[in-house]
């Protein structure tokens, strides 16, 4: 008996039961409509079943590393607006292709705003294309990926497009990550393979807040934040709002940032594995002595090296006394895995004094 029909038989529960089983319930049944928690907290929360994950391949294309991993077909949710949609298992999507990007040199991830696309051939010939969504997952943070549908198992050749980025970009990212570029992985499906991929249920947890450990996954960034005591300028406090966390900044000298006077900026992160939340449209309002000296601010998504993604804007200055405002009026236009869907939507304003 081959070892994915004995996993369909068995259930993965009979092979890793100290691991939180599964049940009995078959293997594929487990990711075409895995369980749901049911009421899920506005927050980020232990998911029913989490999923594993393997690796194709890891390499450079122009300033970026990419990397080419895999799982089982599952579902997700994509953002539009303020409106979640979900994107539920097809019956003939065949995996979930997940595409890391980072900058090669510095190893920050790189959450663009231009599109990454998967393009899969078999013998020269299109066997499927799609548009790979900006993604949050709690064990591999930001990537990019969604499910595919191949032509059978054997060979094919997976090819990640790039596109350029119109972000604002500080530091040595300055005028980086422009140009579109191409990434270029020889890859064989086997359906042995995917159904090594573990999954575990996690039992009473399920439902709980909190989040899985973030993978470690071979080299490749998971979007991780930049600790706090690590961020350049006077750090303003820190707030939370949706579950998201975020912690407000300002650099008297904002001129490594191509600012006159100071820099304010704001990073922000999920709880828990504190990967980065972008794509977020993010207000502030400094308002000193009674005169408001800032009023609803757009701050720019900006990429920096030592930052890594944040939200900024340039300001005469910040003093004692000041109260500082944020508000996010676009949530976070990312896709989300189990355990993220109900967080990070309803964001309440947030008041710092600095």
């Amino acid at each position: 008996m081959k070892r994915r029909d004995a996993l369909k038989t068995l259930g993965i529960g009979a092979l890793a039961a100290t691991a939180g089983c599964l049940g009995g319930f078959e293997q594929q049944s487990a990711w075409r409509d895995p369980p749901l928690v049911d009421d899920r907290p506005d927050a980020v929360y232990l998911p029913a079943v989490t999923e594993g994950m393997k690796m194709y391949g890891k390499t450079t294309a122009g300033p970026y590393g990419v990397a080419l991993t895999y799982s089982y077909p599952h579902r997700f949710w994509t953002a539009a607006g303020s409106d979640l949609g979900k994107t539920v298992v097809e019956a003939d999507d065949s995996i979930h292709l997940m595409a890391s990007l980072w900058d090669a040199e510095t190893g920050t991830v790189l959450p663009l705003d231009a599109g990454v696309s998967i393009e899969i051939l078999r013998d020269g010939d299109l066997v499927s294309e799609e548009v790979a969504y900006p993604m949050l997952s709690q064990q591999m943070g930001m990537h990019y990926g969604s499910n595919y549908v191949l032509d059978g198992e054997g060979d094919y050749e997976a090819r990640v497009h790039v596109g350029g980025t119109s972000l604002s970009r500080t530091g040595s990212f300055a005028g980086q990550f422009e140009s579109a570029e191409t990434a270029t992985f020889e890859f064989a499906f086997d359906t042995d393979d995917l159904y090594d991929v573990e999954l575990r249920r996690l039992g009473d947890e399920a439902g709980s807040r909190g989040a899985v450990p973030a993978m470690e996954m071979m080299g490749v960034p998971t979007g991780k934040a930049p600790a706090v005591s690590d961020l350049p300028g006077r750090h303003l406090g820190r707030q939370t709002s949706a579950d998201a966390v975020f912690d407000a900044f300002v650099v008297d000298d904002g001129s490594r940032f191509g600012v006159d006077g100071a820099y304010l900026y704001v990073s922000a992160r999920t709880p828990h594995n504190e990967f980065v939340l972008p794509m977020m449209g993010v207000r502030a309002t400094l308002e000193r002595d009674g005169t408001t000296t800032l009023d609803g601010a757009r701050l720019a998504r900006t990429l920096d090296p030592d930052l890594s993604y944040h939200y900024g804007t340039g300001v005469e200055a910040v003093d004692s006394g000041d109260a500082l405002t944020l508000s996010v009026d676009v949530p976070p236009q990312v896709a989300r895995h189990d355990g993220y869907e109900t967080a990070f939507m309803a964001f309440e304003p947030m008041r710092f004094e600095v």
